[in-house]
């Protein structure tokens, strides 16, 4: 029975962990994570036993953002195909939440890839609801809700249609069992658990674990008459999601006799240029920059009080980080043009053909802004007189971006014939009145991208428990690029020097109108955390470049401990799975297990 069971069948739990301050804190830890079981005793957590399925703050009428978490989840079978699941909403540090008293969060979900948020369920307006679960009854053809308060007394619901959010009994007196699980996975608070298919088990554990290398394949033989066909050869090295990449092969040659015809074996060496972290500390944001045949780096650099924009410049981009590589101050310190404190997140970005640096900057008060500056016709990026002078940006009508705030972080995107800028904007920092910081979309006219074509529109804001990580209400580090189509945008959430700090993503096509909040789609987890490759903690801010070999390499900001607050750069190859989508967590090993490094082929000469 058990194996019949393995093979066909398998269940699904959803569960909270306990709270870590130190490691695992409560913004996270009350989160919806996912764990399968195929034998139906073991439950193996999925993604890293990092959360996956967030419950959004609530804002205020004064704009202030209320962290909130949820607790006991209850997931359930839904008869036209699909699963909810329900969950007590509560306040980031556990306490009861009075705006949802007497009713709990509902999402559905068709394949546990994607949720969908469906709101608030009205079980009982006077009490606090402490655990509900669901069941459908084919009877009825209806569902029956089981919950009890905060009391220890059970009710009972009943209604037709879940989703509607309407047409729900009131509360009458119900007698509220269940059964939990076995074996969780490490510091789970247990929900409970649904019997799903093998196949949809698998699927889900696919999607939600890390991908690793599998298996390398080169031709088994080839016909060739010069060295150079030869090295032309490459490796496709396959992932376990079905998933593969071509990687160049360092072929031995010494062997092959190309002036006379025969058959020869030839080994060689499937090459996977890999960077170790960290590679420079004491740099935030960095940014790595093909130019006219080199490679230019620039970051926010910390250990200068991040004061000043220096740029390296090397042939390739490990030459980037040699201890050798000379840094070249393209602006620096200057008290009369007010450039004095806070430069940040400095950016080249290449608009309607000319070359620009986006960055943030204070003067003597502190208040970073958003400016550009423009690099000379045949100007040289590491001669600081190559630049013109930085110019703050303005909003359509003339005025700064803001008067009552902060803007910092800006980035640029063109997607079709249209060009956008994204940015970071926060009002009352330090305050209790204190917004966060949220991003912003405008449109832009390439002649001249100081100015915006459009008004600022709001684009995302800290809601989820990762991104207001012990109240740090963060959204910023804007980057993107497209594929395919699709707009894939980064951004960063938690602590900016912490171990917290995480990726998150947003989505959208390309061919639509960006200004339209409708298209854009906002993963709920981060895809890249202190979770996701080993040995480095609080990965973001980044940047993303292509290398010598056409691979979408991802820049980033990191520490190299748990407790550690030095910001270090990492780079790390995108990979894309077997659906196009970009996975932003492939370490080293992962990418391409040394173990199947070595290949060989037949070659004939002739």
């Amino acid at each position: 029975m058990a194996e019949n069971y393995t093979k066909t069948k398998a269940r699904i739990m959803v569960y909270t962990r306990e709270t870590d301050a130190a490691q695992y804190p409560a913004g996270l830890s009350r989160s919806i994570h996912l764990a399968c079981s195929r034998d139906g005793k073991y439950y193996e957590a999925l993604n890293n036993n990092y959360g996956i399925l967030f419950a959004e703050a609530a804002v205020d009428d004064a704009d202030i953002i209320h962290a909130k978490g949820v607790k006991n989840p209850r997931i359930f079978v839904m008869p036209e195909g699909g699963f909810g699941i329900v969950a007590v909403r509560v306040n980031e540090d556990g306490s009861a939440d009075e705006d949802s008293r007497g009713s709990v969060l509902l999402w559905t979900t068709a394949d546990f890839k994607e949720f969908k948020k469906i709101g608030f369920l009205p079980l009982h307006g006077d009490a606090y609801v402490e655990r509900a679960q669901c069941r459908y009854d084919k009877n009825t053809g209806g569902y029956c809700i089981l919950w009890q308060d905060d009391l220890g007394n059970s009710y009972q619901n009943e209604v037709k249609d879940i989703c509607s959010l309407t047409g729900i009994s009131p509360a009458h007196p119900g007698v509220y069992t269940e059964e939990l699980p076995g074996q969780a996975p490490e510091g789970a608070e247990k929900g409970n658990s649904v019997e799903i298919s093998a196949q949809l088990c698998d699927e889900t554990a696919l999607y939600w674990n890390r991908l690793y290398s599998v298996k390398v394949q080169v031709p088994k033989r080839i016909w060739a008459r010069t060295a150079s066909e030869v090295e032309k050869v490459r490796a496709s090295v396959l992932y376990s999601d079905g998933s593969s990449v071509q990687k160049q092969v360092k072929w031995e040659l010494d062997g092959l006799d190309f002036q006379h015809q025969g058959t020869f074996r030839t080994r060689g060496t499937v090459q996977n240029e890999q960077y170790q972290f960290p590679l420079a500390c004491g740099f935030g944001d960095p940014v790595i920059f093909p130019w006219e045949g080199r490679y230019y780096f620039i970051a926010t650099n910390d250990n200068l009080n991040d004061v000043g924009f220096y740029v390296r410049e090397s042939e390739d981009v490990a030459g980037l980080f040699r201890e050798d590589t000379q840094q070249h101050l393209i602006l620096g310190l200057d008290e009369e043009r007010g450039f004095v404190q806070t430069f940040w997140a400095p950016e080249f970005h290449v608009i309607g053909g000319e070359l620009y640096i986006l960055f943030a900057i204070s003067g003597k008060k502190w208040g970073p802004q958003c400016h550009l500056m423009k690099l000379k016709k045949g100007g040289s990026l590491i001669d600081p007189e190559s630049w013109e002078e930085p110019v703050r940006i303005r909003k359509k009508d003339g005025s700064f971006l803001t008067e009552d705030g902060i803007t910092l972080d800006m980035t640029y995107l063109k997607a079709g014939e249209r060009s956008y800028v994204v940015w970071s904007y926060r009002r009352n920092i330090g305050t209790p009145y204190d917004t966060g910081s949220m991003l912003y979309i405008a449109e832009v006219d390439e002649k001249q991208p100081w100015q915006l074509s459009s008004e600022p529109v709001l684009l995302t804001r800290p809601l989820y428990g990762w991104e207001n990580v012990n109240h740090t209400i963060n959204n910023e580090g804007p980057y993107a690029f497209i594929a395919d189509g699709k707009v894939y945008l980064t951004y960063s959430g938690g602590a900016a020097d912490g171990y917290t700090y995480a990726l998150g993503l947003l989505t959208a096509d390309a061919k639509d109108d960006l200004l339209d909040i409708s298209v854009w789609k906002k993963r709920c987890t981060p895809v890249l955390s202190y979770y996701s490759v080993e040995g480095i903690y609080g990965p973001g801010h980044n940047s993303f470049f292509t290398d010598a070999q056409g691979n979408l390499m991802i820049a980033y900001h990191a520490e190299d401990a748990l407790e550690h607050h030095l910001r270090c750069d990492g780079i790390h190859r995108v990979h894309f799975n077997i659906h196009g989508e970009p996975v932003f967590d492939l370490s080293a090993k992962r990418d391409l297990d040394p173990a199947l490094s070595q290949v060989e082929m037949e070659v004939i000469v002739g």
